[in-house]
């Protein structure tokens, strides 16, 4: 099975969160085919947590797992941390007062 280039997977992302009115920005663009994703969840009170996909050897799936949460500048120091490592990353603001991400839902682990 191919995987979808990171642009892709990112664009239907966004439209989903749009399609439940759910605000999202790409606060950083990385490669277009094979760039990671973060996704940052702003629960607008002073909290985020940072989701990046990671690989499970025991399932073989590909897992949406938290890297990062608490105090949001917190959570923006990781993402500069990631960065700096890698330049091609993405990162997805998600903002949020009820803490929908769907990260969880069908299709966006893929």
């Amino acid at each position: 099975m191919s995987r979808l280039t990171a642009e892709f997977w990112v664009k239907a992302y966004l439209t989903r969160l749009r399609l439940i009115d759910v605000p999202a920005f790409v606060t950083a663009k990385g490669d277009a085919t094979a760039g990671a994703v973060f996704v940052k969840l702003n629960t607008l009170d002073g909290a985020a947590k940072l989701f990046q996909r990671q690989y499970d050897l025991m399932s073989g799936q590909r897992e949406w797992q938290v890297l990062a949460e608490g105090v949001e500048r917190d959570v923006d120091a990781a993402v500069t941390r990631q960065r700096g490592f890698d330049p091609d990353l993405w990162v997805i603001e998600v903002e949020d007062r009820e803490g929908r991400h769907l990260l969880d839902q069908p299709g966006l682990s893929d």
